[in-house]
């Protein structure tokens, strides 16, 4: 039965600048007291505010998981809304991280196209979260801001194809708590699982015709 189970994994960042508390972190733990149900293993994890961190996990969780989604949650500090994130872009990285680097390039992958975009439906995604009377403003960018975010996800687009989502949150407090954020991921997620669920079908049924 095990052996039915889907991996998904979720990350978040730890802190970096003003923000010692990164809410991104503490909605993704939220997310995994209340899982995503029994058909699918969450795996969780924190991720440094580092280029080089970076480059080296996400990769890594492909690899050990082949998850069916991976997930990034991010910390905007200018957000009021759970914003999805459409695509992730592979140049303009010029701010420094944790570690005071940044890439020379200023780019993720030396020569990969200019944008990514998901293979999920953000639009969707968020229509369906307006009419599910969640109590959590749901909201779609193009522009994952050029930072660790936005580095983050085009990194693990690129890797999966597409397969990945990115989304960012505002700070604790202003106004959503960890409490309400982990519900408003676990909600997003699955109906995220269920677009790729639909897809899934309906391309297992044109090769069957």
């Amino acid at each position: 039965m095990d052996n039915m189970k889907r991996n998904v994994v979720v990350t978040g960042f730890g802190p970096f600048g003003e923000h010692t508390v990164n809410a991104s972190w503490v909605a993704v733990q939220e997310l995994k007291k209340l899982g995503l149900g029994n058909d699918v293993d969450l795996h969780v994890l924190e991720v440094p505010v580092e280029y080089q961190a970076v480059q080296r996990i996400v990769p890594t969780l492909w690899k050990r998981y082949k998850p069916q989604l991976v997930v990034h949650v991010g910390l905007s500090g200018m957000a009021t809304t759970v914003t999805l994130e459409k695509c992730g872009h592979n140049e303009g990285y010029k701010g420094l991280d944790n570690c005071g680097f940044c890439p020379d390039s200023h780019c993720c992958v030396d020569g990969g196209p200019h944008c990514i975009e998901s293979v999920i439906d953000m639009d969707s995604v968020c229509k369906r979260m307006a009419a599910s009377g969640l109590g959590v403003a749901v909201s779609v960018s193009k522009d994952a801001g050029r930072y660790l975010c936005d580095f983050t996800y085009y990194t693990s687009l690129y890797l999966s194809h597409g397969r990945s989502a990115f989304i960012h949150v505002p700070p604790l407090g202003k106004p959503y708590s960890g409490e309400e954020l982990g519900r408003a991921l676990q909600a997003i997620l699955q109906e995220m699982l269920d677009i790729l669920a639909s897809a899934e079908e309906e391309i297992q049924c044109h090769q069957r015709d």
